[in-house]
């Protein structure tokens, strides 16, 4: 984690909350606190009825964000619309059915970069399935990487069937857009405009190339 470089973690936020800006009891649920830059923008789009739950694995990133470092993101844990979570946020997902409007993930370094190996059910189709019956009807769910990841993209696929992938830089002003968002959601109106749209997984096969055969017509009857 560092301060310097939190631009996608922003971007998080902004891409997830996409239809959130401006409608009233909205609920959303953060996967990862990090240095809190994803919540603070989360707090500053969302309206003052709404309900923001953050779920952190580790106790000292929560205790750093409450005393050490929480100036950075000017201490967003402080606002009377989140409340804090000590745990394993697959948990606290699998134990929710239509609950978030929106579930923001940032765990590790994204799907194909773990420090914690017990997050990776979090990343497989299960998982997914489970972030699916969390989420309202029209809710989204975005996912942030350090890296690009098919096996993923794919993975969402099967479970949404809106997927759109975003491209972000890691600070404000750099050319390198290396940092990768997913946003899916069973409602096509949920995802922000732009990105790319991720090759669809049936398409349809392409036209044969083989020579057809020149009819030849007997001369007998």
């Amino acid at each position: 984690m560092t301060s310097r470089q939190h631009h996608s973690e922003v971007e998080l936020a902004t891409l997830g909350c996409n239809r959130l800006a401006g409608c009233h009891q909205s609920s959303v649920l953060i996967g990862g606190l990090g240095m809190g830059y994803t919540l603070r923008q989360v707090v500053n789009l969302l309206t003052s009825d709404s309900k923001i739950l953050v779920v952190e694995l580790l106790p000292d990133v929560a205790e750093w964000n409450q005393s050490r470092i929480g100036h950075l993101a000017d201490h967003p844990l402080r606002d009377a619309r989140v409340t804090m979570e000590i745990g394993d946020v697959a948990r606290r997902i699998t134990a929710s059915k239509d609950e978030f409007d929106t579930i923001l993930l940032d765990v590790d370094n994204g799907p194909d970069a773990l420090a914690h190996q017990g997050n990776a059910r979090l990343y497989s189709r299960d998982g997914i399935q489970a972030c699916s019956r969390a989420l309202h009807d029209r809710g989204a769910l975005a996912v942030w990487s350090a890296a690009s990841d098919k096996g993923f993209e794919r993975r969402l696929q099967q479970v949404f069937p809106h997927v759109r992938r975003y491209r972000s830089a890691a600070y404000p002003g750099s050319r390198t857009q290396n940092r990768f968002i997913w946003v899916a959601s069973r409602d096509r109106r949920a995802l922000p405009a732009g990105g790319g749209e991720p090759r669809p997984l049936f398409s349809a096969p392409a036209p044969s190339k083989t020579p057809q055969k020149k009819r030849t017509t007997s001369r007998w009857k």
